[in-house]
């Protein structure tokens, strides 16, 4: 039996226009907000990863975000706003009498996301051939598939959805993959397939392969033509495949790509104490890896990557060596500006690999021993598929295995398929140009945004892209920084304790940070508002903290206000 009680939490003075506080109630904690006259509360702990709300960023449109990996709440309902929130929190009733402030609210909710309210379902949700309504299919199992599910309900539709999803499992958090080698699926799942069918109504297909889709018949081609699935509504979000390098000794049997929950077995099973590992390529899935083995005691990690420094592309020369140097206090050793030339395969068993040559940045060839090797080189669009698609406009199907879609994330020259996450090339609003990002918020964020298009509620898609990595310290990054013309360092890189500013022309178009929380956070929102400062007042010594962008005052229309 639910218990709800009303107590007084704290002082009315003791929380101002646009502060957040997290306060006691009971054996829990609640967070009150406050935006002009209006105190709002909610749960206090983000349903990611539980971080502390009250440390996050509060925006008087209504909007609270976490400080760590960007999942942004509503304040007013506690709604999901952005990915990767897998639950919305929970909202409770707040008044002021005599100088207090009370919630009214039950012990048990106070503690917990909310992961028990019910989505609008049809009746019938696996019915919809029989009923005429073959409903949303969607082709990928992963956080686009996932967050299109939570969308679709959460904005009302009542159809039927049907995953077909080449993995074995419901939709899991594969960020924690490379950050902690994981192997068991059913401890990564957002929610089992019991959940998806019973509290969604989804039909979850695994381990089933999409061979082909037919444009004209509506309908999806599994295992080469063995069954059909008929959609009104076809979201693709098939992802990436990792590739391999085209190099002899690349598909040897202790030569690993990185992607799922086999792979991740794969390598655990392989970094145990006193064996030597080679990473190829020094982005971040392999210094992921790296940093995840290293209590383990290899006898060596070794790192081989093409650029002078890592992440150089993305974080540049300053900020990637400062990484590297870090690594290396750990016993990390790198071998950048180099070629790999090949694979060693083993003379006594020629299935397995003993090393691999390089040439090095001076031009020398050099071999590495290996007991194992992790091939991180980047992925490519899981789209193969759409070359066999009678129907598919093969205009928009782009040389890299990339689809083109609209602000809306429909594929140009189709009404009725979408493209999402890691293959989508979509438009840069409001940057112009377009672009495709591997990352999971975004992939997270599309299927939001879809979900609400298809319910009804059709909005551009305009997100900030954030992303993060375990480099020793926790990585941060915002925006689209490709092409950025300089960067502007505030802190310390020896102690990775900084926020980079990367400007293109007269714009901030990247924030990366460590050791600064919720600094990264608070840049997507003004990036969002349209209130990041130039690079002249960043390299004045502007503060972003000092940007009102919480209370009623703030140049933010405040819908929370009146609520």
């Amino acid at each position: 039996m639910v218990s709800t009680k009303t107590i007084p939490v704290c002082d009315e003075a003791s929380l101002n226009d646009g502060e957040m506080k997290e306060v006691e109630f009971g054996s829990g904690k609640v967070l009150l907000a406050r935006i002009g006259e209006k105190v709002h509360a909610t749960s206090a702990y983000c349903s990611h990863y539980g971080a502390q709300l009250a440390n996050g960023v509060l925006v008087a449109d209504g909007r609270v975000v976490c400080p760590w990996h960007g999942a942004c709440f509503n304040v007013c309902t506690g709604d999901i706003e952005d990915a990767p929130a897998p639950a919305a929190i929970h909202s409770f009733k707040t008044s002021v009498s005599n100088g207090k402030i009370y919630v009214t609210a039950d012990e048990e909710r106070v503690s917990k996301p909310n992961m028990s309210r019910s989505p609008k379902v049809s009746s019938n949700p696996d019915g919809g051939m029989a009923s005429g309504n073959a409903g949303v299919v969607i082709v990928g199992g992963g956080s686009g598939a996932f967050h299109s599910i939570l969308s679709l309900r959460e904005n009302g539709y009542i159809g039927p959805i049907t995953v077909v999803s080449k993995e074995p499992h419901s939709p899991i958090d594969r960020t924690k993959l490379s950050k902690s080698l994981a192997t068991d699926a059913s401890k990564l799942e957002w929610r089992t397939a019991a959940d998806l069918r019973i509290k969604f109504g989804v039909t979850l297909r695994t381990s089933t392969t999409v061979t082909s889709i037919n444009i004209v018949g509506k309908q999806i081609v599994l295992e080469g033509g063995k069954e059909f699935i008929h959609y009104d509504k076809l979201i693709l979000a098939p992802g990436s495949q990792p590739k391999r390098l085209p190099i002899p000794g690349a598909d040897l049997e202790n030569v690993f790509t990185f992607r799922g929950i086999s792979d991740s077995i794969k390598v655990d099973a392989a970094a145990k104490e006193g064996k030597k590992l080679i990473v190829i390529g020094s982005s971040f899935i392999g210094l992921e890896i790296a940093v995840t083995v290293l209590p383990r005691k290899l006898a060596s990690i070794d790192i081989i990557g093409r650029t002078n420094v890592p992440f150089e592309p993305v974080l540049g020369k300053d900020v990637g060596a400062a990484i590297q140097k870090f690594h290396e206090s750990k016993g990390i050793k790198f071998h950048l500006g180099s070629t790999v030339e090949r694979i060693i395969a083993s003379e006594s068993d020629p299935k397995f690999a003993t090393g691999v040559e390089i040439t090095n940045k001076e031009g020398e060839k050099e071999v590495i021993e290996a007991d194992f090797v992790v091939l991180g080189v980047g992925v490519s669009p899981a789209t193969e598929f759409l070359k066999q698609s009678e129907g598919f406009p093969q205009a928009a199907l782009q040389k890299d295995g990339g689809v083109r879609v609209d602000e809306y994330l429909k594929v140009r020259g189709l009404d009725d398929v979408f493209a999402i996450g890691d293959i989508a090339v979509y438009p840069r609003i409001p940057y112009g140009g377009e672009t495709r990002i591997e990352h999971w918020n975004v992939a997270g964020n599309h299927g939001r945004a879809v979900g609400k298009t298809i319910s009804g509620s059709p909005v551009p898609f305009s997100k900030v892209p954030i992303f993060w990595s375990g480099q020793g310290q926790n990585l941060r990054y915002c925006g689209i920084g490709a092409g950025y013309d300089d960067v502007i360092i505030d802190g310390s890189l020896d102690e990775l304790k900084f926020t980079a500013y990367y400007a293109k022309e007269d714009t901030i178009v990247a924030v990366a940070a460590m050791q600064n929380d919720p600094i990264v956070s608070r840049a997507s929102e003004l990036m969002r508002i349209g209130l990041m400062p130039t690079p002249e007042q960043v390299r004045a010594g502007l503060n972003l903290s000092t940007i009102d962008i919480s209370s009623s005052k703030a140049p933010i229309l405040s819908p929370c206000a009146s609520a």
